[in-house]
């Protein structure tokens, strides 16, 4: 154990130096850094549970799929930097041990099915992906091959849809866009609501229809709409002209945070202000290198979690993720964190055992995770439950950046 820890430690130090920095333009040397955290964090896991095997300890093997390098490295690094955080607490319980090996997707769907591939041999479940499109992809293939599968960050419901198997830690995307537009409503945001989405990402298209739908319900005025196709996307001019003769003062944004900072960056040069609204996707602003805070004082989001928070699972999560990667943790590093707490209280209460199959502890999981007297409180949310497809049941929280931070509103 105590070689485990030494070795946790060093992946800590490691991932931090990619952590401070992960953004679109995710440098190479950062890239380095983030691939070999993960390895010595996997082999830390190998020590740890041939440890708990000799002492015949259950251990729950625990395969991750995210990306840690590429455009939404972001993302990727915080559910596997929470999630590590989680895993080291619960093995210092004593009881079921958590050992984990995450792979780098880079956010696409080939390379997750490849990782997938790396890992089946090995794992008990799949924890992952972190983005849509590739865990839709992942989905299929554990679905056929009977794997428990949770995704801390994935919400479109074609992650779940059709699967028994698959279970979602953060909130739907037609449960987030209907209480964007019923928040818009409520503490009137806005009187010319515009919107601009990617149209060819699940994601972004989720949202977008999930609040259209409920706008048109309790009468928003959406007076225009603009698409693109491309989240590396870098001229937004034409989009930004329309929305500002539209008159729009109220822009939502259901998009990734590496696309909402060029449009917000634009539409300063271009003389647009009105205010902006986002969706999970947006945490991950603040980290982006080199980015002006200026840019995005009073932008609103749609968080389950946020860091400035004083309750004393927050505080003391945020200091221990602080202490081991020098950086503030998002939503997605607390969905991690959730994600592995999860599946111990259910492996625990399943009875799980090392004699089990992968297929066995699916349905094990499943059984568990469908119960009615299955809940569980978290960094996102208390009472947290799972309907029989897979989707979670907790409150999204509207914050906006004030100062460099986030405060709930």
């Amino acid at each position: 154990m105590k070689k485990f820890m030494s070795l946790v430690l060093a992946a800590a130090m490691a991932m931090s130096l990619a952590a401070c920095g992960a953004s679109a333009d995710t440098s190479e040397p950062a890239a380095d850094n983030a691939g070999a955290a993960a390895d010595a964090a996997t082999d830390a896991g190998a020590d740890a549970g041939d440890a708990a095997a000799d002492a015949g300890a259950v251990t729950l093997h625990v395969g991750g799929i995210g990306p840690l390098t590429g455009n939404v490295a972001v993302y990727g690094l915080a559910t596997y930097q929470g999630a590590q955080i989680a895993v080291d607490e619960i093995n210092a319980l004593g009881g079921i041990q958590l050992e984990m090996d995450f792979k780098d997707d880079t956010g696409v769907a080939e390379t997750a099915i490849n990782a997938y591939n790396t890992l089946k041999d090995w794992a008990d479940v799949i924890y992952g992906t972190t983005t849509t499109d590739p865990c839709i992809n992942v989905a299929n293939e554990t679905f056929n091959d009977r794997f428990f599968q949770v995704t801390p960050s994935a919400s479109s419901t074609k992650v779940t849809e059709g699967r028994d198997n698959v279970f979602q830690m953060c909130f739907t995307d037609p449960n987030q866009g209907t209480a964007a537009a019923d928040y818009v409503k409520d503490h009137s945001l806005g009187e010319n609501i515009g919107i601009i989405y990617n149209n060819a990402d699940a994601y972004s298209t989720g949202l977008r229809d999930a609040f259209t739908a409920r706008a048109a319900e309790i009468g928003l005025n959406i007076v225009e709409e603009q698409a693109f196709a491309d989240d590396n996307n870098a001229d937004f001019s034409a989009q930004i002209n329309a929305l500002a003769a539209a008159n729009v003062d109220l822009l939502f944004m259901p998009i990734y945070y590496t696309p909402a900072y060029n449009i917000v960056s634009a539409a300063k040069a271009q003389g647009f202000a009105p205010k902006y609204f986002g969706c999970d996707g947006m945490d991950g602003i603040l980290d982006i290198e080199g980015m002006d805070p200026s840019l995005v004082e009073g932008l609103m989001l749609m968080t389950p979690f946020n860091a400035s928070a004083t309750d004393d699972t927050t505080v003391s999560f945020v200091e221990k993720y602080q202490a081991a990667y020098d950086s503030l943790p998002n939503q997605f590093a607390a969905d991690g964190y959730d994600a592995m707490y999860a599946l111990y209280y259910a492996a625990t209460k399943a009875g799980i055992t090392n004699e089990m199959s992968h297929e066995e502890i699916c349905e094990a999981l499943i059984a568990t995770f469908t119960g009615s007297d299955f809940s569980v409180d978290g960094l996102t949310g208390s009472g947290m439950t799972w309907s029989t497809v897979g989707e979670i049941s907790k409150d999204p929280v509207a914050v906006r950046i004030e100062n460099g931070v986030y405060v709930t509103m």
